[in-house]
């Protein structure tokens, strides 16, 4: 299991308007920050549930981006969504956010028949995705 993800952007405020967009149907928000100052180097933000006491996560980074670096090679990002309805949301957020299409919410039937999920690209291109494994 991973504890987290982190990621260097090349636009740390473009890519924490997408993020924060297409991350609000999935309950996800930026938790922890660490400034330049603090860090010596560039500014982080960290990724998680809401600090809301109903799991062990709750509060703490699993997700991490870090601004003023080129992205290195390409990446597949997939977060967990409760619901399918959340899965429309975060693909039309992601695309308001200024997301490219990588693939519209749907059953993909190849992975299992309740697998539901929706694919964008992020700020640098990384294929970000939100899935659902419940059924209809």
């Amino acid at each position: 299991m991973i504890d987290h993800v982190s990621l260097t952007v090349r636009d740390i405020d473009a890519c924490q308007a997408f993020y924060d967009a297409a991350f609000a149907p999935l309950g996800i928000a930026v938790v922890y920050r660490v400034s330049a100052e603090e860090s010596g180097s560039v500014t982080y933000m960290g990724y998680g549930p809401a600090a809301d006491g109903r799991d062990v996560q709750a509060g703490k980074p699993s997700f991490w981006i870090a601004g003023g670096a080129e992205r290195v090679g390409p990446m597949h990002i997939a977060f967990v969504a409760k619901t399918r309805a959340a899965v429309d949301a975060f693909y039309a957020a992601a695309l308001a956010a200024g997301g490219t299409d990588n693939g519209p919410p749907g059953v993909r039937p190849h992975y299992h028949p309740n697998y539901y999920g929706a694919f964008v690209l992020d700020p640098d291109g990384r294929n970000v995705e939100a899935v659902c494994h419940a059924p209809a």
